[in-house]
């Protein structure tokens, strides 16, 4: 079964529509493209709760299993709904963060300026460690290609924050961000969504609830309206800008 052909009608809302092993670098930018990211297990022991908790979802067919998976417990496959998404045309910066951007005048953003440094970033501390190994293996396959970027936030020659994700044509889906002064997680998102609208991008999906999104406009979006949207703007050809960026303009 490929992607296309998953039925999300009757889906959770939450947690896993499906699993899987295959984390290649096609199956996921398919992935990304019918709306799903991927929360792969980092142990034996998640396999196993995974398998526990969702075999008889798996069962009554509510939950997919990807044909061809050996191993189908490593990898959950997740589309929330509703999905958090800023609209560009939509978005705002609240006065907090503003006054926070303006008071940031030595930050600088820059797009692709050190991918892997940020994907590890967001590995630190996290648990459970969903960026495994082998999927930073796949996302650094997807820069390469061109699929995957990240935004960047320097304060001098520091790297202190920044974001990473996904584009699918005219939407760019965010993973992870991280911060090591305050603040700069949510500026590293608000240079992202200012590079997609640049590009000529209609939207950031940011896959869960946070302060930072919502501090920028973030909406739930259920799935069915999420998935319009993806279709309509697979295929757009929206190459973000590269320029560095000071933070302090983000607040205009």
């Amino acid at each position: 079964m490929g992607w296309e052909t998953l039925d999300l009608t009757d889906a959770p809302i939450d947690g896993p529509v499906a699993f899987g092993d295959d984390l290649s670098a096609t199956t996921l930018l398919d992935a990304y493209r019918h709306g799903l990211f991927p929360f792969p297990a980092d142990t034996e022991e998640r396999k196993i709760v995974s398998e526990f908790t969702y075999e008889g979802d798996v069962a009554a067919g509510r939950i997919a299993v990807l044909a061809g998976s050996t191993d189908p417990y490593a990898v959950a496959w997740c589309s929330p709904d509703p999905r958090p998404v800023i609209h560009v045309d939509q978005a705002r910066i609240q006065r907090s963060l503003r006054r926070q951007l303006r008071n940031k005048v030595e930050w600088t953003t820059t797009l692709d300026a050190c991918f892997d440094r940020v994907v590890q970033h967001c590995r630190v501390g996290r648990e459970p460690r969903w960026l495994t190994d082998r999927l930073v293996s796949t996302l650094r396959e997807l820069h390469a290609a061109g699929h995957a970027h990240s935004v960047e936030v320097w304060e001098g020659d520091e790297l202190v924050g920044g974001t990473f994700g996904v584009r699918v044509g005219g939407l760019f889906s965010a993973d992870s961000q991280f911060a090591l002064r305050s603040g700069a997680a949510k500026v590293a998102v608000a240079c992202l969504v200012r590079r997609v609208a640049d590009s000529g991008g209609v939207a950031v999906d940011v896959q869960h609830d946070g302060d930072h999104a919502k501090l920028i406009g973030a909406v739930a979006v259920p799935r069915t309206e999420y998935l319009a949207l993806l279709r309509k703007h697979a295929d757009d050809n929206c190459a973000m800008p590269a320029d560095p960026l000071p933070a302090r303009s983000l607040a205009a």
